[in-house]
């Protein structure tokens, strides 16, 4: 009798355990039964609110930003299993292409346009250098298909992705179960490029009060602002808008923006890209034609095709520099550089998310 009444309180000791354990894995906490970590993005202190809230209807977490990392760094997802995002996109370039005017594909095939820095991308609504695409979940379809990029389809890149355990478990982690398609894949990635958050460079310390610039830097400041705030605004160092800048159509007769929207008035539009890691960034442009800051800046003073009908009105009179002034500006410019992005483990292909905390909330 004794032995009877002890197996039945133990009895139900593991079914009032077991019910708490299925209550707690059912909660409705919106990140499904296997609980993902809920990562929060710290905006910089005095940035604007980004325009739309990329992440309202993917929740950013631990695990998912891990997942889109991980596919952001495999050669898997292109045709040849050599091309990555992280190819053409890399961590101490600022996530752009090192030293190559045009990105390379598979095949040693080569794009028709330089790949831009990925970073700040919570402040765009429209992506590329021609504003072609305009949700950062949709953005990896033109390099994953394209075939002088990556090359693939999105049915063999999903086929692949079933056949690794690995990615299996990932998947789990981050969505509940080990479904993988497109959607997730895309989600995913977007959780990673969409948390590349850089806002630690010198010229964000100065701001922060924690350091000062040099009288040479200061002194580029001040030209900045008098002659290139107009389209390089603070603190992103870009308002996004997409201009002609006076370069003339180059060897693929890119028209720019004017693709997407078919009117004229757009021909030769091509995104106002950030400064801000300008210096790790070169080439400079959309197809990469100039090399250096410098060349840059003496595009702006002396090499503006004045002639173009749809040239942006402030540069009709190009942007009168002295000697001086131009040295001045490289030197403010270089204040934009990040140093502390580009060697993140957090964006490293070895890094954990554990040290999660973009924005430098601290401040």
């Amino acid at each position: 009798m004794i032995h009877l009444k002890i197996k039945i309180i133990i009895s139900f000791l593991f079914f009032a355990v077991a019910a708490v354990m299925l209550i707690s894995a059912t909660k409705d906490d919106g990140y499904g039964p296997y609980g993902p970590k809920p990562l929060q993005l710290k905006l910089p202190a005095g940035w604007p609110a980004p325009p739309t809230d990329i992440f309202a209807n993917n929740k950013l977490t631990e695990q998912g930003f891990l997942l889109g990392k991980k596919l952001f760094y495999d050669g898997k997802l292109s045709k040849d299993g050599e091309v990555s995002c992280a190819s053409c996109h890399q961590q101490f370039a600022a996530f752009a292409t090192f030293d190559h005017d045009l990105s390379h594909g598979v095949h040693n095939s080569l794009s028709t346009r330089n790949a831009p820095g990925l970073f700040n991308m919570l402040w765009r609504t429209d992506l590329h250098w021609d504003g072609g695409v305009n949700h950062i979940e949709v953005q990896p379809l033109s390099p994953l298909t394209a075939p002088n990029e990556m090359g693939e389809t999105l049915d063999s890149v999903i086929f692949k992705l079933k056949k690794d355990t690995a990615y299996k478990r990932m998947f789990k982690a981050a969505f509940g179960d080990a479904t993988i398609n497109s959607q997730r894949m895309l989600k995913a990635l977007a959780q990673f490029t969409g948390s590349l958050i850089s806002a630690n460079s010198k010229y964000d310390k100065v701001m922060r009060g924690e350091t000062k610039f040099s009288p040479f830097e200061e002194k580029g400041y001040m030209v900045f602002k008098a002659k290139c705030a107009h389209c390089h605004k603070e603190p992103l160092f870009t308002d996004n808008s997409f201009r002609n800048n006076g370069l003339t159509l180059n060897r693929f007769n890119d028209i720019g923006r004017q693709r997407i929207t078919q009117e004229s008035s757009d021909s030769l539009k091509f995104r106002v890209p950030s400064l801000r890691n300008a210096q790790l960034t070169f080439p400079y442009m959309h197809d990469g034609r100039i090399f250096s800051i410098p060349q840059v800046i003496e595009h702006y003073r002396s090499g503006i095709a004045i002639e173009q009908p749809t040239l942006d009105s402030s540069l009709r009179n190009r942007i009168p520099l002295t000697n001086l002034e131009k040295n001045q500006l490289v030197y403010f410019i270089y204040t934009l550089t990040d140093s502390s992005f580009v060697r993140d483990m957090m964006y490293a292909p070895s890094g954990s998310a554990a040290i999660f905390n973009p924005g430098y909330d601290k401040h």
